[in-house]
């Protein structure tokens, strides 16, 4: 049921195209104060590469970023909506071991290729051309589904928040982005991705914070924890343990964990976009800024869905809520509508202005990784490779910026046809894995497995994909006898394609590789990619070619030194994300999902008793204080009754016991 958009149409205009044009003021600036005064001039390898001096804390800043889409913000609401308290961890979990394996699929990268643009590079030095191709394929259909969800998500919001056409808010969105991604650079991406992630957590924080402490409807765990029960009574979720929206025993939970899972491992080591950071990242600095990217950004999609996910379930029988008072439209739920309804019932309008700004820094910060990495591709990977070998760094830097912009507009009129034929973010979310997936295997053994061939790194994502296909449309067509949009985006058929996208490479690439002979590849095609030719740029600027960083090779101590590091880190990066890997896929949910345990209140409300104690807790680090300074740390009691030092008095003490106990009752 459409609601009346809360904010003015002039409102989503302002948002969209001023602050877009602001923070591409602010990279043209920023752009400008580096040549200026740090010499730094743009050349390709710059443009594309960031020098390949990135330090940790941007590197995992722009992880957060890049992998903050609409969707981890919308979908994961969504599906904490759908399948209660499961649904934000099977999001954030099952999208988070990605960055984490992809960790060492990064090191890898830096040890066997070190002046690699792209991914696809890689591919072209070890199988040739054919393969080159198939890659490239797989690579452009990722980027374009990757950038395709964030816009369609996007305008869905800011449509149903401000009334502004869908049509416009898709054209529009990528306005500033695109100028100051032309300005900067791959530089660029990271320096506003710490910007948007900053701003990011603070919105997620407000509403968290209004949700489970002011908020006249809810305003505690406890009560959150209350309405979810009247919830699970008044409308009990099928598949779940006894209909609970409070237990990690959920059904249609898992099913959607399985293609979260796999559609993510598509959208992570199929897109360029990370290969392009791992490439800008400092040799020591890859590993700890995945790492921590990856750890930092499980927290995103938990807390946000967890607040606005449940926040809707617990309010949507109260008058706030915008679809009051009825539930929320199937339809609306896909197209990611659960958090925005949930910031305005928990804040008015001040709720949808957030929600804007919100999905404004999602949309974009993601948005210039993708622009960023399809530039690439069509850079190196297309231009220089099969049409100017030869091209000069302007050239480059050039085809660069033009592609950039018809990118940019080929994505927003395609994500404008997607709305007019109601294909919806949620229905693009599960289905990138049936499209992408089958390139997983054989594009991270190109770097991890010496033995497979040309046979196999060619022809099993064709067939894997060939696979999938047929997998996804003829279990739509058997479950609901007809093939349509509601159809082939249900649950049981996107799980069988996305399943065999995935795993059937496993077959296909062991039969071809001793079919036709195991390759047995020594590395050093990988380790000649050249770098671009920047000696243009650096003659148009009066400077040594050898003072720009990242347009030089590097001597072979500095190589050699490089290597021990990178293969230390290699070693770290195995077993630190195997760890991690099987905690958060293993360990934390499945004796969760195995018990059907449904949450108690104390369960629930877990950090509530911490703020019960934080009297207690205070005096206590105060004591600590004190004995650790060598004054004394006196207990409550002891101090009390001394009564010299203005503490609380018995009788107090007794009264706050009590007002704690009556708090407690209540």
């Amino acid at each position: 049921m459409p609601i009346t958009p809360p904010l003015s149409t002039g409102f989503g205009y302002g948002i969209v195209l001023g602050l877009g044009f602001a923070f591409a003021l602010g990279m043209i600036t920023t752009t400008y104060v580096l040549k200026r005064y740090q010499a730094e001039v743009q050349t390709s390898e710059m443009f594309s590469t960031a020098g390949r001096t990135v330090k940790s804390g941007l590197v995992a800043s722009a992880v957060v970023s890049s992998w903050t889409w609409a969707a981890t913000l919308l979908q994961s609401s969504g599906v904490a909506y759908r399948y209660g308290v499961s649904g934000p961890f099977w999001y954030a979990s099952g999208a988070t071991v990605q960055i984490l394996l992809f960790a060492t699929l990064a090191i890898e990268l830096k040890r066997k290729a070190p002046n690699a643009h792209t991914f696809l590079e890689v591919i072209r030095a070890r199988y040739g051309v054919y393969a080159h191709l198939v890659f490239t394929v797989f690579g452009l259909m990722t980027n374009v589904l990757v950038t395709a969800i964030l816009l369609t998500g996007g305008s869905a919001v800011v449509t149903a928040l401000t009334g502004m056409p869908t049509a416009a808010a898709c054209f529009l969105l990528p306005i500033g982005v695109v100028l100051y991604t032309i300005a900067g650079g791959i530089k660029a991406t990271f320096l506003t991705d710490y910007v948007h992630t900053v701003m990011i957590l603070i919105i997620i924080f407000i509403f968290a914070f209004t949700a489970y402490t002011t908020d006249a409807n809810l305003g505690s765990p406890a009560k959150v924890y209350d309405l979810l029960v009247t919830a699970a009574r008044d409308h009990p979720v099928a598949g779940n343990a006894q209909g609970s929206y409070l237990t990690m025993r959920s059904q249609e939970g898992a099913i959607f964990f399985v293609i979260n899972l796999v559609g993510n491992f598509g959208t992570v080591f199929m897109d360029n976009g990370y290969y392009n950071k791992a490439i800008a990242a400092s040799p020591v600095h890859a590993l700890p800024g995945y790492v921590m990217g990856g750890l930092s950004w499980f927290a995103i999609p938990w807390l946000a869905a967890t607040t606005m996910g449940l926040s809707a379930l617990a309010l949507e029988s109260n008058p706030v809520f915008p679809t009051f008072p009825s539930r929320m439209a199937d339809e609306d739920v896909t197209a990611g509508l659960v958090l925005p309804y949930a910031a305005v019932a928990l804040l008015g309008k001040g709720g949808a202005a957030a929600t804007l700004l919100l999905i404004f820094m999602a949309v974009t910060s993601a948005s210039s990784s993708e622009y960023i990495a399809v530039s690439s591709i069509f850079t190196y990977d297309i231009y220089q490779t099969y049409f100017n070998p030869r091209a000069s760094g302007k050239m480059l830097i050039n085809m660069a910026h033009s592609f950039v912009i018809v990118y940019a507009i080929l994505l927003a009129a395609f994500s404008t046809g997607l709305y007019y034929i109601g294909i919806s973010m949620g229905y693009l979310y599960l289905m990138m894995g049936v499209i992408i997936s089958s390139a997983v295997l054989p594009a991270v053994l190109t770097l991890m497995w010496k033995k497979q061939n040309v046979f196999a790194a060619t022809l099993s994502p064709i067939l894997g994909l060939t696979c999938s296909l047929i997998a996804w449309l003829v279990t739509a067509k058997k479950e609901f006898g007809n093939l349509s949009v509601t159809s082939t985006g249900s649950n049981n058929p996107m799980l069988a394609g996305n399943v065999v996208a995935l795993l059937s490479p496993l077959v296909f690439i062991p039969i071809l590789t001793y079919a036709f002979g195991p390759q047995n590849y020594d590395y050093k095609s990988m380790a000649a990619i050249r770098l671009g030719n920047d000696e243009d740029i650096a003659a148009a600027a009066h400077t040594d070619l050898e003072e720009i960083p990242g347009v030089t090779g590097m001597s072979a101590a500095d190589f050699e030194s490089e290597q021990k590091k990178l293969q230390r880190a290699s070693l770290i990066a195995k077993s630190m994300t195997g760890i991690l890997t099987l905690a958060l896929l293993i360990l934390w949910p499945m004796p969760l999902y195995g018990t059907g345990y449904i949450f108690s209140k104390k369960f629930f409300t877990g950090l509530f008793p911490l703020w019960e104690g934080r009297h207690s807790m205070a005096n206590t680090f105060k004591g600590i204080v004190r004995d650790l300074s060598g004054k004394g740390g006196a207990s409550i009691r002891g101090r009390a009754m001394e009564g010299s030092d203005g503490s609380t008095s018995p009788r107090e003490e007794s009264d706050k016991v009590r007002e704690v106990a009556m708090e407690k009752k209540e």
